[in-house]
């Protein structure tokens, strides 16, 4: 489209979860819901949940009809973190983009073969669990086994899930427990609004996690 201007999205230093939240539904069109969040006692965070175990303490829903309570709109999702403004911020898959997840060794190897192919892509996000989240257009859960297999790998062979509908992935800048925040990889701008189809980054996304699936049998 040639349009570079960055949108507001990745001012994100500082800027409250709360507000944040509302620039994705706003400027992105996402749905948005609130997660648990953060909680400090005795000197020591924990998940807003209670589970002194949780595997992603501060980042997970908190209600089981989270599906129903996601929103695209910024008024609501003002009133929903307006309760708790430190909750983490998820993204319902399969409504405005499905989300292709890999470990983050293979997502690095992936964008530095898609930058030279001069692929367009969408956001790309990272978490501090070390795995890379591409954004990609609806319905890449339904094909992406199928598109795997006509590479010649098997999907169960390679570390590369797709998240459809009844998925959500965890928005910058929330952060996990003590583990890190989640960091875009490529932010969201003007210029990758439009986002790709899963058929033009599956290839090197599959290779990557090819790769590294043969290292982790070589070790």
């Amino acid at each position: 489209m040639g349009v570079t201007e960055a949108a507001h999205i990745p001012q994100q230093r500082g800027e409250p979860l709360l507000d944040t939240a509302v620039r994705y539904a706003e400027e992105r069109h996402w749905d948005v819901f609130p997660g648990t969040w953060l909680e400090t006692a005795g000197g020591l965070e924990r998940c807003s949940c209670g589970d002194a175990a949780c595997a992603a303490p501060g980042a997970h829903p908190f209600r089981t009809d989270w599906a129903a309570q996601a929103t695209g709109s910024p008024v609501a999702a003002r009133r929903l973190w307006g309760g708790h403004p430190a909750a983490s911020i998820l993204l319902p898959t399969g409504r405005t983009f499905d989300a292709l997840d890999v470990p983050e060794s293979a997502g690095f190897l992936a964008l530095a073969r898609m930058e030279r192919m001069d692929v367009a892509l969408g956001p790309v996000a990272c978490g501090p669990d070390r795995r890379m989240v591409f954004f990609v257009l609806p319905g890449a859960a339904a094909k992406t086994a199928d598109l795997i297999r006509g590479l010649g790998w098997s999907p169960t062979g390679i570390d590369l899930v797709a998240k459809g509908e009844g998925g959500y992935v965890v928005a910058p800048p929330t952060r996990v427990g003590g583990q890190g925040a989640v960091q875009w990889v490529r932010r969201p701008t003007h210029a990758n609004r439009w986002l790709p189809d899963a058929e033009e980054l599956i290839s090197p996304l599959a290779y990557a996690c090819g790769r590294d699936a043969a290292a982790a049998r070589g070790r």
